[in-house]
C-alpha cells in the first residue's frame, strides 16, 4: 500500500509534548478545582507545585523545539494553518470541498489551540503572581483559567473521537505516530495537499 509523508519528526515532536503537557496540566488543574478530587489527593501543596512545572518544563519544552527543531517546516504549517481560503470556507459550511495538509476543522482547532495555550500561560501567571504579590492579584484572572480548562475540554473531547473513534478519520492518527498516511485515504481527505505534492515531485525530476 503506497505512503504519503505527512508530518516530521519535529511536528510529531511538537504535537505530543503539548498533548502530553497539557493531560499533566488538566489533571493536577482538575484536583485543585475539585473539592473532592483535592480532599481524596491530600497533597494540594504537591499538586500545585507539579502543576507550576509542568507549566515550565512545557514552555522549555517549546522553545526547545522551536530552536533545535525543523523551523522551515514549522513556518510553512503556520503559514497554511492561518490561511482560510474559500475551499476552506465552503467546507466549514457543510459542502465538499478539496482540502490541503490541514482541513479546515483542523485550522480552527490549532488556532484555538494557540490561543488557548497563550491565554492559559499568561493567566497562570498572573495567578502565580498574585499568590506571592497582592498587587496583582486582578478580578476574573481565576475565571479566565477555569474556563479555557472546560473549552479546552470540549475541543479535547472532539479530537479524541475524531481521532479514535470515527472511521473516516481516524487514520489521521497514524500520520502523528509514525509521520506517514496511506496516500488513497489522503488523496480522499486532503486532494489539494497530494496533488500539490505530486506536481512538486513530479517538477523536481531531472529530464531525461
Amino acid at each position: 500500500m503506497a505512503r504519503i509523508q505527512r508530518f516530521t519528526v519535529t511536528e510529531r515532536a511538537l504535537h505530543w509534548m503539548h498533548a502530553s503537557a497539557f493531560f499533566a496540566l488538566l489533571v493536577t488543574g482538575m484536583i485543585l478545582y475539585l473539592p473532592a478530587l483535592s480532599t481524596l489527593v491530600s497533597r494540594r501543596h504537591l499538586v500545585k507545585n507539579v502543576h507550576l512545572w509542568v507549566a515550565v518544563a512545557w514552555a522549555v519544552a517549546l522553545v526547545v523545539i522551536l530552536v533545535v527543531g525543523n523551523r522551515k517546516r514549522l513556518a510553512e504549517d503556520w503559514r497554511e494553518i492561518e490561511t482560510i481560503d474559500r475551499d476552506d470556507r465552503r467546507w466549514l459550511r457543510g459542502r465538499k470541498a478539496p482540502q490541503g495538509r490541514f482541513n479546515a476543522g483542523q485550522k480552527i482547532n490549532a488556532l484555538l489551540t494557540i490561543a488557548f495555550a497563550l491565554l492559559f500561560a499568561l493567566s497562570g501567571f498572573f495567578l502565580w503572581l498574585g499568590e506571592r504579590d497582592h498587587r496583582f492579584i486582578f478580578a476574573g484572572t481565576g475565571t479566565v483559567h477555569d474556563a479555557l480548562t472546560f473549552a479546552s475540554i470540549g475541543l479535547l473531547v472532539g479530537h479524541l473521537y475524531l481521532a479514535l473513534i470515527h472511521p473516516s478519520t481516524r487514520h489521521a492518527l497514524r500520520g502523528m505516530t509514525v509521520g506517514n498516511v496511506d496516500e488513497a485515504w489522503a488523496k480522499k481527505h486532503h486532494a489539494k495537499w497530494v496533488e500539490a505534492e505530486q506536481s512538486g515531485s513530479t517538477r523536481d525530476r531531472p529530464s531525461p
